[in-house]
């Protein structure tokens, strides 16, 4: 890292070592059928079902010895929550996680199963709830997004799309703390410097977008950005280091509305036979609406964790 704190290329690259043989190496897959050159990247073939995975194991390797044996602590609406429950019981380490209330029941039910403590708190507690288990029982908080070994696990999605696609116009990423675009833009702006980071979000959460418009971090309420669908991005601002990775390294956040979202998620099913979650859809909604805009594109398909009862009226069109 660099000495104001900032992810390197040779942290990401760092990363991809620890990960080599954990993370799957994802592909990128055309999508004849999008009107458009656009390679779809599913994140949804990890083991946990998201790209979370790769952020959470390189954070618990990098844990010292008194760390790991007071094990760690989280919040997370879920993807997060299941990845650093599965990089801890792969290294042996116990992990709670603070999830809201309004978590998908599918995300907390493989969050316990992989050995986890969950505690359920309302949304807006999720944060000083963690503070508490820290203060009492010493537990070690390793950040959703907001930490540089968080940021660099993560960039590692960035060093595989540069690798096989470095002639893309623009990688369209969602945006929900930022640590996944952060990484991304290390990897891809130092390795594709042509190639333009454009950030996604839902109309219902846009604190990002808000944010890079503004030149400085904007927070939304919590009541407004739990309108959205896209539970993944649901959280009121982005953190402060990925805003610092974000300023420099994104050249644009766009917005969905609610339907294109879920008229992606059926899209991606159908067509591209890749189940995603309604975060993970944010990237191919946003081209769906301008594909002349964004030329030869990558987009991140996140997360694959949908909730099977949403899953099924998105295929049925019955009340999505």
């Amino acid at each position: 890292m660099t000495r104001n704190g900032l992810v390197t290329l040779d942290d990401v690259r760092a990363a991809a070592e620890r990960l080599d043989g954990v993370a799957v190496r994802t592909p990128l897959v055309p999508a004849l059928w999008a009107g458009g050159e656009l390679w779809l990247k599913p994140e949804g073939l990890q083991a946990t079902g998201a790209f979370k995975l790769r952020g959470a194991f390189n954070a618990v390797a990098l844990l010292d010895d008194g760390a790991r044996s007071r094990g760690v602590v989280t919040h997370s609406s879920g993807n997060h929550a299941q990845a650093l429950a599965w990089a801890a019981r792969a290294q042996g380490i116990a992990a709670t996680v603070v999830m809201p209330d309004a978590a998908a029941p599918v995300k907390v039910e493989a969050t316990r199963a992989l050995g986890a403590e969950v505690v359920m708190v309302p949304p807006p507690q999720r944060e000083s709830r963690v503070r508490e288990l820290v203060a009492e029982r010493g537990l070690t908080f390793v950040s959703p997004f907001d930490d540089a070994r968080i940021i660099a696990g993560q960039g590692t999605v960035g060093l595989e799309i540069a690798a096989d696609r470095p002639d893309a116009a623009t990688v369209l990423v969602p945006v929900g703390g930022g640590g996944l675009i952060s990484g991304i833009g290390v990897a891809v702006k130092a390795l594709a410097p042509g190639t333009r980071v454009v950030g996604v979000e839902p109309e219902l959460a846009a604190d990002a977008r808000d944010s890079l418009a503004r030149g400085e971090r904007v927070a939304w309420d919590s009541a407004d950005t739990y309108r959205t669908i896209a539970d993944g991005v649901r959280l009121p601002m982005i953190g402060e280091l990925t805003w610092e990775h974000i300023r420099r390294q994104v050249d644009e956040i766009v917005t969905v509305p609610e339907d294109a979202i879920l008229a992606a998620m059926r899209l991606l099913a159908v067509r591209g036979r890749i189940v995603s979650e309604p975060t993970g859809a944010l990237t191919t909604a946003a081209f769906l609406a301008e594909p002349e805009r964004f030329g030869r594109t990558v987009a991140v398909v996140s997360g694959g964790n949908a909730d099977p009862a949403l899953l099924a009226r998105v295929l049925t069109n019955s009340g999505a």
